[in-house]
């Protein structure tokens, strides 16, 4: 047995023990959980001449015939194979076809025939608004808008504060520029007319920061 046979025989071993999990094993050896219950199962079958009896004769990718070639490039064209992706295919090659490929070679005969791996498509996932709160005062937003108010160039901030959970503006205040002034004058008339509301939401301005 070659060193790379021994460590699959040893990790294999384990997982047939009880030591390792399947998904362990996957890792540890680079292969899928579906190849390693398959090595699982051959190695309780038959030993370890399994592992040795997969791997010997696996010809290198400039070994392989033209014949050989075709048949994969078919197999992979047919109803049977079309959807599954490279990495599925190479395992179901080896389960069902008894052809044993390492997955740079396939990649490459597939590939210079012009087919591509399938890929899942994520499914759309479309973006859902955060609920309002459910009880008025429980978050104030506040933010300023620089803006030209009056039909001039000349630019003012609206300092302004809404009800999270109502719409409601609950407070107003124009100055020259976006300040900390501004942002005390509406924050004492939400105190002032609506009470001291639970949370405050603001952008991260340096005006906050500082």
């Amino acid at each position: 047995m070659t060193q790379e046979q021994l460590n699959r025989y040893k990790v294999i071993s384990s997982v047939i023990d009880g030591k390792l999990s399947i998904s362990e094993a996957a890792m540890s050896l680079g292969l899928s959980e579906r190849q390693i219950k398959r090595l699982k199962k051959g190695v309780m079958e038959q030993g370890p001449a399994f592992l040795i009896h997969k791997n010997t004769g696996r010809k290198p990718q400039h070994a392989l015939t033209d014949e050989l070639k075709s048949k994969i490039i078919s197999l992979k064209q047919s109803d049977k194979y079309k959807n599954d992706n490279f990495k599925h295919f190479m395992e179901l090659l080896e389960e069902h076809e008894g052809i044993a490929i390492s997955y740079s070679c396939l990649h490459t005969i597939l590939i210079k025939a012009g087919i591509n791996s399938p890929k899942k498509r994520r499914r759309f996932k479309p973006h859902r608004r955060r609920k309002r709160k459910p009880q008025e005062g429980l978050l104030i937003q506040m933010n300023a808008t620089p803006f030209e108010w009056f039909g001039t160039n000349e630019k003012f901030a609206l300092h302004g504060a809404i009800d999270d959970a109502t719409g409601k503006i609950v407070g107003l205040y124009l100055a020259k520029n976006e300040c900390l002034q501004g942002y005390f004058e509406v924050t004492w008339q939400i105190v002032n007319k609506h009470g001291i509301p639970a949370s405050i939401y603001a952008d991260r301005h340096s005006i906050f920061l500082s």
